[in-house]
């Protein structure tokens, strides 16, 4: 940690935007949201608390932002899955791996948590939060439009199929992270994710032609 630490140095004391991104993500892993104040930080990263702030302004903010840097490499994940020339059953299932929380200690969805809690009365908060779901509703129907289309799934209207999923994914994903899966695992969660998928996205009557991945 000594090392890693020494290389996110500069010689005012400094540090990059994103590293204080990582590291706050890092905090979150090991230590839970709690362990995460500015002063905490700052001393982590070798710089001062005002530093922090004059990127972040609060710590609101800087959970937003950790919270973006952290759904904007999932995207280019998304993006690769949707490209790959593999069934949609396939997809499907890959993208309720990547959409659910790794364990109790998932930061990404402890951020997530977090900021849901604090949204009643922050307007900008709500619209960031927003904005990232869109992208993984939108993600989610071009992959349902696609499995109809090749004649994987059954014809379905994939804007509810993919709204109803993703409420669902939501839902494991917080008892994921709140420990209430059993063995504080998050393999029952998938498994029940899986379940819910098969009653939502019904397969393509098995009587009727398939056309071919292309």
């Amino acid at each position: 940690m000594a090392a890693v630490a020494g290389a996110t140095r500069r010689r005012d004391g400094n540090v990059t935007q994103e590293r204080m991104l990582e590291e706050a993500m890092a905090m979150i892993a090991e230590e839970g949201l709690t362990s995460l104040t500015m002063s905490a930080l700052a001393e982590r990263l070798g710089t001062s608390g005002g530093h922090i702030l004059y990127y972040f302004g609060s710590k609101d903010l800087l959970l937003l932002a950790a919270l973006r840097w952290s759904e904007a490499a999932l995207t280019g994940e998304r993006a690769a899955l949707l490209a790959r020339r593999i069934p949609a059953e396939r997809k499907l299932d890959l993208f309720l791996r990547l959409y659910l929380p790794r364990g109790p200690r998932d930061p990404r969805w402890t951020l997530w948590i977090e900021l849901w809690a604090r949204t009643p009365g922050n307007t900008a908060l709500r619209e960031a939060q927003d904005a990232l779901d869109q992208g993984w509703q939108e993600d989610l129907e071009s992959l349902l439009t696609a499995g109809v289309a090749r004649r994987r799934f059954a014809p379905l209207d994939a804007t509810a199929r993919a709204s109803e999923l993703l409420a669902l994914l939501d839902g494991l994903s917080t008892r994921v992270v709140l420990g209430q899966e059993s063995g504080r695992d998050a393999r029952p969660a998938l498994e029940a994710a899986r379940s819910a998928a098969r009653l939502l996205i019904a397969p393509y009557a098995p009587d009727t032609p398939r056309t071919e991945e292309t």
